[in-house]
This record gives structure tokens, C-alpha cells and sequence, in this order.
């Protein structure tokens, strides 16, 4: 294959928003570096990028760009890859007895397309029905969190959230719903300033029509106030 078809078929692949797995695609040896030792890593990587695009890094401007990206890439929008990082999802016995639906809607999502490296920004909405147990609300957000900030696509990344908290809920009954704009189609290529991205995973008693339907039903409520 010629290098002009190869390019053609790498945007074909990131343009068609194709994922290989439902678990994030890690190397064995991913974290045998420090996060210290990464950020040296990526500063060089990036202070090339910048020189090769004709960048004059003495600038005041940029000088420290390098650095600023690197730090950005490890601790803040990719910090999710790190398993230290995880949220301990703290849970309590359902002592209540409630055992009616739980909706946690409107979560901010944001996370970075792994085809183009381009920001991904939306909204999470989280169901489940409990067991035997329940889960602080802000721990759902911080699962969303976790998972977003990594390279994803979203289909991926609604599923991770679903089997997460499903693992940490012991019950299979939980759903979730994203809705999210993503700049590798909004700002570049077909350049679409408008549409955005949908997807849902439903387990358990999510997968039941009414059951369901109720769960759509409480996204489409107004929380104004």
C-alpha cells in the first residue's frame, strides 16, 4: 500500500468513528514509567511537533507550551488511564428499602477522541435500580470522570461506565445514556457545527421496554429551578 492510499484509509477509519474494544487499548508495559518520567517524555515529543510546524519555541508565548502539554496530557485530560486514579466508589447498605429507580442526569463529560485527539464535550444520564445497596451520588459523576479522561470513543466509554458501576453495585440493572458533541466532526473535516453523538447502554431490567421508557422519561424532565 502507497503512502497516499494509507493516509486514505486512516482518515476513512478515524472519519467512520470505528473502536476496537470495549476495554481501553493499553500495552502491558503502560505504566513502567513515572508520570514524571511520561511528561519529560511527551515535552520533547511535543517541542518537536511545534519545531516541525515552524514554531519559533523561543517565543514567550511558547517557550513553556512543551511543558504545559505534557503536564495537561498526564495529569488532567488523560489522567484516566492511570488505574491510581480510579474513585473508590464508596457504597452503603440500602437501609431505606428504596427500590424505585435512581436518576443522576446532566452529568458535564468531558473527553478526547482517540482517532483525532480532539475534545469530546456532552452530558452523561445514569440509571440503576439497587440490590442491596446504594452509591453516593457525586461517586457516579466521578466514574463518569475517570473513564472520560482517557483516549475514547463513545461507545466504549458508555459501556465502561455501565459495567463500572454494575461491578460496583452488584446489580445488572444500569443505564446509561451520553450525549456529546465531538470536535473531530464539528470543527475539522465535515465540519458540522451541529450535530452530536448519541449512545446508551441498558443492563438488566433496563432492557425491558417500560422500564426503559421511564428512564428516557426522566432525562426529558426540566430541572430549572
Amino acid at each position: 500500500m502507497n503512502i497516499e492510499n494509507h493516509s486514505k484509509v486512516i482518515d476513512e477509519l478515524g472519519d467512520d468513528h470505528i473502536g476496537t474494544s470495549s476495554d481501553t487499548p493499553l500495552r502491558k508495559d503502560a505504566f513502567q514509567l513515572s508520570d514524571s518520567e511520561k511528561i519529560e517524555t511527551i515535552k520533547e515529543d511535543v517541542k518537536n511537533i511545534l519545531y516541525t510546524l515552524g514554531m519559533d519555541l523561543s517565543d514567550d508565548s511558547l517557550k513553556d507550551t512543551p511543558e504545559r502539554v505534557a503536564k495537561m496530557f498526564v495529569k488532567e485530560i488523560f489522567g484516566g488511564l492511570n488505574p491510581e486514579n480510579k474513585p473508590k466508589a464508596s457504597t452503603f447498605d440500602n437501609k431505606y428499602k428504596y427500590g424505585e429507580m435512581l436518576v443522576e442526569k446532566n452529568i458535564i463529560l468531558y473527553s478526547t477522541c482517540e482517532h483525532h485527539l480532539l475534545p469530546i464535550v456532552g452530558k452523561a444520564h445514569i440509571a440503576y435500580i439497587s440490590n442491596e445497596t446504594v452509591i453516593g451520588l457525586s461517586k457516579m459523576n466521578r466514574i463518569v470522570d475517570y473513564f472520560a479522561k482517557r483516549p475514547q470513543v463513545q461507545e466504549r466509554l458508555t459501556m465502561q461506565i455501565v459495567k463500572e458501576l454494575q461491578t460496583v453495585l452488584d446489580t445488572d440493572d444500569v443505564a446509561c445514556v451520553i450525549d456529546a458533541k465531538h470536535l473531530c466532526v464539528n470543527s475539522r473535516g465535515i465540519r458540522d457545527i451541529d450535530s452530536s453523538t448519541v449512545t446508551s447502554e441498558f443492563g438488566g431490567s433496563f432492557k425491558n421496554k417500560e422500564t426503559r421508557r421511564e428512564f428516557l422519561d426522566y432525562i426529558k424532565l426540566s430541572t430549572e429551578y
